[in-house]
C-alpha cells in the first residue's frame, strides 16, 4: 500500500478571530450593518456602517499571528487528555507554522497527549490556511465587500471556490497546495501514522482531494458540515481497496472535548 496506515488530521482550537465573530453576532451595531449589507452592499449607510465596524472590531494581528483564546486553548487541553484513547500513536506529527495550531499542539501536550518517539515536525506551511490577503484589514468579509464592491461582484460571479482574495488563495488554489504535501507523504510515510495541526478549509481541502469532490460538494460541506474547533477527522489505509490501497474516511468532526 502506498498510503499511510492513519492519517489524523486536526483543526485548531478556538482562535481570537473565531471569539471575535461570536462577539459580533450578539452586536446591535453588526446586525444593523448586516441588514442593512443584505439590502445594498453599496449604499452610502451600508458603507458608514462597515467603516465602524472596521474600527470597532480590529483583530490588531496577522492570520499567522492570530492565537488561539482561552477557551482554544482549554479545547486542546482536553483533546490531548483523551485522543490516545481514541486514536493510534503517532509515528510523525506535522503543525502548520500558524501561532493558533502551535498552541493547539502545545496545548494537547499540557493535557497528556502522548506522542512516544514520534518525529515532530512544526511550521510545515503546506498545511497553513488559505491566504485572505487584503481582506484580512478588514476581519470580516461582507465588511471588505462593503468597501470594495467590485470584490464583491467577482465573488457573486465566479462564486466561492473559484474567487482569489487579492494578493490571498483560492480555494483551487488551497487544493493544490495540500496536494503537493499528501504526496510527500506517500513517498516519505507509508505504513506510517500521520497527524496533522491544521486548519478549516487545509482540513476540507486534504478531504476533497482523497475523496475527489467536485467544487460544489467542497461549497456542500463546508456550508452544511463545517470542521469544529479541535476536531478529529481520521482516515485508515485499506490495503485492499484498487491496486495501491486506500485511505478511507473513518470519523469526522469527532469531538473529544
Amino acid at each position: 500500500m502506498k498510503w499511510p496506515s492513519h492519517l489524523v488530521i486536526i483543526r485548531h482550537g478556538e482562535s481570537a478571530y473565531n471569539a471575535l465573530r461570536r462577539e459580533k453576532q450578539a452586536d446591535e451595531l453588526y446586525q444593523r450593518f448586516i441588514r442593512a449589507f443584505e439590502s445594498d452592499h453599496r449604499s452610502p449607510e451600508t458603507q458608514r456602517l462597515a467603516f465602524s465596524v472596521k474600527e470597532r472590531f480590529a483583530l490588531g494581528v496577522s492570520d499567522y499571528q492570530t492565537p488561539c483564546s482561552e477557551e482554544g486553548k482549554l479545547q486542546g487541553r482536553r483533546l490531548g487528555a483523551r485522543i490516545n484513547e481514541k486514536m493510534p500513536k503517532p509515528d510523525v506529527v506535522f503543525v502548520s507554522p500558524y501561532l493558533r495550531t502551535d498552541q493547539t499542539f502545545d496545548c494537547m501536550m499540557e493535557g497528556g497527549f502522548d506522542t512516544g518517539s514520534a518525529k515532530i515536525v512544526r511550521g510545515e506551511d503546506r498545511i497553513r490556511e488559505q491566504e485572505h490577503g487584503l481582506s484580512l484589514l478588514y476581519s470580516d468579509w461582507r465588511v471588505f465587500h462593503a468597501l470594495h464592491p467590485v470584490q464583491k461582484e467577482l465573488y457573486d460571479l465566479l462564486g466561492p471556490y473559484w474567487y482569489q482574495y487579492p494578493q490571498g488563495e483560492s480555494v483551487s488554489m488551497v487544493r493544490d497546495r495540500v496536494r503537493a504535501f499528501t504526496n510527500m507523504i506517500i513517498r516519505e510515510h507509508v505504513g506510517e501514522v500521520v497527524y496533522l495541526v491544521s486548519h478549516h478549509l487545509t482540513k476540507l481541502s486534504i478531504r476533497a482531494n482523497l475523496e475527489r469532490w467536485t467544487p460544489e460538494e467542497f461549497i456542500r460541506v463546508d456550508n452544511e458540515e463545517k470542521p469544529i474547533n479541535c476536531g478529529v477527522t481520521h482516515y485508515v489505509g485499506n490495503s485492499n481497496s484498487g491496486s495501491d490501497g486506500r485511505l478511507e474516511l473513518k470519523e469526522y468532526n469527532l469531538r473529544l472535548y
